[in-house]
């Protein structure tokens, strides 16, 4: 018949009395002998009653070991060990709550415990946190799980399927666009929302808008070469299009070798008016893409004499086929110093946001062929729906819409049609 699991307090101390008197009636008889005839009589297991007649002498100092208080000791220092180190992991993981300041939302906490529940338990999650601070009650927060989603929570879900629509949608947010311009966007299609509110929300969801990293200077001046003045002295204002542009090239790596491309772009309206993409860069490269410009503005019926075309010192654009194709159309050269990003920071941003938003978003590229294919799309949206904060949230060809439908209302050119810009 198996023993019962626990047996009684009494039971124990009488079968340990009865193993001692039997060995002081028997001096002979051994320990081992003692409690296999008592335990038989008074039914407790042998083995059982032997190790309570060890601990018994342990405690009684007659034999070396741990004590049964030093036992429950040692236990309840384990036991607060194992309490502490959990406490430990709970705040290091909360330990945003902390540096913030001010209690942090319910709905946030409660998603804490959430994220935390399998691995530390509700209730000790909430002790911890309560001692610190950040007060709530396991009943508050099962109370809290069984509420139905408040209003704002129901907004936010509205509102985070805009916002990944508009920020993904490859002619809108292009994946790439930060808080501001998704603001300024979900404006734009009736969509009314703090800004706040969209920071908040993409950074829930983890979008995040690219940031330009380090530029590297390509220019290689020509000092044999005439280079006409600065006309602009790092004032990149202009009054109406087709008063200054700005032009720039820059390599990209490709896998059949380096790539090329240029741009024009008017300084009024930020629209790039002209580019040409190469495996080499010869002075072809930024003439081609003057050439576009000139195209652009011709079809659109502009005349561009007088436009002043600033430029860095590169041997491309002081060459003197680039030069006289200048004077043909009455443009006027302007060239910053050598080595000088800031003569020429306008274009070096261009070249900045055509790095970050098509180069490194849809490369690597195999060909420059691939690369002119990425570059034609990306300067599409560059010019016909991405947002510019410096012309006040409108895209390029908006702002030159604008600007001539406020001085001729009647008439305007046909700028938005779609063309090689």
């Amino acid at each position: 018949m198996p023993a019962p699991r626990k047996y009684p307090p009494e039971l124990r101390e009488r079968a340990m009395r009865l193993v001692a008197e039997a060995r002081k009636e028997d001096p002979e008889l051994s320990l081992n002998q003692a409690v296999v005839r008592i335990g038989q009589r008074v039914g407790v297991n042998a083995d059982t009653l032997r190790g309570w007649c060890k601990q018994a002498a342990i405690d009684a100092g007659e034999r070396p070991g741990t004590t049964t208080s030093d036992a429950a000791r040692i236990k309840q220092l384990e036991a607060e060990n194992r309490e502490l180190k959990r406490a430990n992991e709970i705040l290091l993981a909360a330990s945003s709550f902390f540096g913030a300041g001010a209690r942090p939302a319910t709905a946030v906490v409660v998603q804490f415990v959430d994220d935390y529940r399998d691995r530390f338990g509700v209730e000790p999650i909430c002790r911890v946190l309560t001692e610190h601070g950040v007060k709530i009650a396991p009943s508050g927060y099962y109370a809290f799980k069984k509420r139905p989603p408040s209003a704002r929570a129901l907004s936010d879900a509205e509102l985070v399927v805009q916002i990944e629509r508009v920020f993904w949608d490859r002619k809108l947010g292009r994946g790439i666009s930060g808080a501001r311009k998704i603001w300024h966007l979900l404006h734009r299609q009736g969509i009314t929302v703090a800004r706040c509110t969209v920071e908040r929300l993409m950074r829930q969801q983890g979008l995040r808008g690219v940031r330009r990293g380090k530029q590297f200077i390509t220019t290689r001046a020509d000092g044999a070469s005439f280079r006409p003045p600065d006309h602009v002295q790092r004032c990149f204002r202009a009054d109406r299009p087709n008063e200054l542009w700005v032009v720039d090239f820059t390599y990209v790596p490709t896998w059949s070798g380096m790539a090329f491309t240029a741009f024009v772009t008017d300084v009024y309206s930020r629209r790039i008016v002209g580019w040409r993409t190469m495996d080499r860069m010869p002075t072809d490269l930024p003439l081609d893409a003057l050439e576009m410009a000139l195209w652009v503005r011709d079809r659109a019926g502009q005349d561009v004499t007088g436009v002043i075309q600033h430029s860095d010192a590169g041997s491309q654009y002081t060459a003197l086929r680039y030069s006289e194709r200048l004077a043909d159309v009455g443009a006027i050269a302007s060239i910053g110093t050598v080595g000088d990003s800031y003569d020429n920071a306008l274009a070096e941003t261009v070249v900045g946001l055509y790095k970050t938003e098509c180069v490194k978003i849809d490369g690597p590229f195999r060909t420059a062929d691939e690369l002119e294919l990425a570059t034609l799309s990306w300067v599409h949206w560059f010019n016909e729906n991405r947002l510019h904060s410096s012309i006040g949230y409108l895209t390029p060809i908006e702002k030159e819409n604008e600007y001539y439908r406020e001085i001729n209302p009647q008439s305007q050119p046909a700028l938005g049609e779609l063309a090689l810009h």
